[in-house]
């Protein structure tokens, strides 16, 4: 399962690792470090979704290379064996790719978690937070990449033929059917031939949570007839909101190894 709640956190929060990944939309005018320094849940370590993207690439939150992450895990303390349980102040859609990330790089699936609901259930609920920060002590984290857990704009042309896996989007179905104006500059509207579209706001509940399996079930159902077909790739704006439908679908589909397309449509529609 690749969510615990925050009960669960709550009991064993000296035996895992933890991570705020609280990520927000330029528009918002939120900084999720500046957030996490005032507030957080204790033992948590910062990870900053801008930072810890490729640099050097024009497009957003593309994956960095493997010697890179490497170091970014190691400065955060973190070690190969290490239970990791990721949340966000974001309605739950940066920890998704922070999980996705771990996975890609070779971190053990059973091992990474997001905590479902976020920081915002756990402030409902009244549990503990603080201003106190983490004194980590660097590891030497050592990754490989699952290179088949992603896709790239070659291949996801070539698809559009062949059709050896189906391609579903997660923004809004306003944006994929081309209805409205892209909100970052210099992309056209549209979507990618032959896909589908599940907006990944259907994944969750009002408090953020996720769906249970019976209603994820019937979501997916919508565009994939066998549920346990898993040819399945996701595409998102820039990779984030995409791996909040891997997420969900690896709830309802054990096998399911999480598949996106990185560049997403902030690479496709680009004019």
């Amino acid at each position: 399962m690749s969510l615990v709640d925050t009960e669960w956190l709550e009991k064993n929060i000296n035996d895992v690792k933890i991570i705020d990944c609280s990520w927000h939309m330029p528009q918002t005018n939120r900084d999720g470090h500046e957030e996490y320094k005032k507030k957080h849940i204790p033992n948590t370590i910062f990870f900053d979704l801008d930072e810890n993207s490729n640099r050097e690439s024009d497009l957003p939150h593309m994956l960095v290379d493997l010697v890179s992450w490497e170091k970014i895990v190691s400065n955060m303390g973190i070690n190969n064996k290490d239970k990791i349980i990721i949340y966000d102040n974001s309605d739950v859609i940066s920890s998704c790719r922070c999980w996705f990330n771990f996975i890609y790089f070779g971190h053990d699936p059973k091992l990474v978690h997001v905590l479902n609901g976020g920081f915002q259930k756990w402030l409902t609920e009244k549990r503990v937070t603080t201003d106190e920060l983490m004194n980590i002590q660097k590891s030497e984290y050592r990754g490989y990449e699952k290179k088949n857990l992603v896709k790239n704009k070659k291949l996801i042309n070539e698809n559009i033929s062949q059709k050896e896996f189906k391609v579903i989007d997660a923004r809004s179905k306003e944006r994929f059917e081309g209805k409205v104006a892209e909100p970052r500059k210099g992309l056209r509207s549209g979507k990618i031939a032959n896909s589908f579209c599940i907006p990944f706001n259907e994944c969750l509940n009002k408090d953020r949570t996720f769906k249970n399996k019976e209603k994820l079930k019937n979501v997916f159902k919508t565009c994939i007839k066998n549920i346990n077909d898993e040819n399945i790739v996701f595409s998102c704006g820039s990779g984030v909101t995409a791996c909040v439908l891997a997420l969900a679908y690896s709830l309802i589909n054990d096998k399911y190894h999480p598949c996106i397309y990185d560049g997403s449509w902030a690479e496709y529609g680009l004019i």
